[in-house]
């Protein structure tokens, strides 16, 4: 297979289930793990709903699919998608597919494509159910792309109260203009990052940063630290001293910094003896 970044993948769209003004994120997103070689969006165009569509389809050259509903309440453009996707499959055109939608119909999808060997990124809302999300290697939420209304934290400034940063102890905060709230760093997500770090540490207790994060998306694939406020894994880890140490290593030869991470020890209590009488 080839390696990421030149990663062939097919990018296939409920449009029932997605915004049009959300399309560019999804593919500069997408764009970040390989090359969208296919392109198509499935849904009944005789239908109003879907007549934003247009331009976004045009500009990103979009290839759009007809299908007709023939059963009022039922989304018949999925079973067209299902079958486009076992198509493509096998002609062996693609390294990998993202499959952009919400719905668990899909979730059966996602399986096969993976028991096959491909690469399944899914993309869709945080009402997306849990055995859609766990099917795919990794699972994007669509409300974390929005680029308009999320801002990335700026350095020097307090977070505030409610905010991951507030609760990590980061120092500081989304902007003023951002109406998303991002979620707290949980106790059950602290655990996950200690037992990650924990099982690919060396003997001295140290664990590449890469590592970590590979295996925290397998165990969790809709895991991105942007839910919690942060653009990449290193801050999140900074932001919780408490439980962890960073040890940033440049090489002799390049400039790149490689991330080590290791479990903070707790702090052990010192009695203190009581005067002698």
């Amino acid at each position: 297979m080839a390696q990421t970044g030149d990663l062939k993948i097919a990018v296939l769209i409920d449009a029932d289930n997605v915004s049009s003004s959300a399309i560019e994120n999804i593919l500069d997103e997408v764009k970040r793990y390989g090359i969208p070689s296919i392109k198509r969006i499935y849904a009944d165009w005789t239908k109003s709903h879907v007549t934003g569509w247009k331009e976004p389809l045009l500009t990103h050259a979009i290839t759009p699919i007809q299908q007709y509903s023939y059963t009022s309440g039922k989304n018949s453009s999925d079973s067209a998608l299902i079958i486009d996707a076992m198509d493509i499959l096998h002609s062996q055109q693609v390294d990998g597919f993202t499959i952009v939608s919400s719905d668990s119909d899909f979730t059966r999808l996602a399986v096969r494509l993976r028991e096959s060997g491909k690469m399944v990124i899914g993309v869709g809302e945080k009402k997306t159910p849990k055995p859609f999300i766990a099917a795919c290697d990794k699972f994007i939420y669509i409300e974390i792309l929005d680029k308009e209304t999320a801002v990335l934290p700026q350095a020097s400034e307090k977070p505030p109260a409610g905010t991951a940063s507030a609760t990590a102890g980061a120092d500081h905060k989304p902007d003023a203009r951002n109406a998303k709230t991002y979620e707290s760093v949980s106790r059950e997500m602290v655990d996950l990052l200690r037992t990650a770090v924990n099982d690919v540490a060396d003997e001295g207790g140290w664990a590449a940063l890469a590592a970590i994060g590979g295996l925290i998306n397998k165990r969790k694939p809709d895991f991105d630290p942007r839910i919690y406020g942060f653009p990449k894994l290193t801050p999140l880890f900074k932001s919780l001293d408490k439980y962890f140490e960073v040890e940033e290593k440049s090489t002799e030869k390049t400039k790149i910094k490689h991330v080590y991470i290791k479990i903070r020890e707790p702090r052990k209590s010192v009695r203190k003896k009581a005067p002698k009488q």
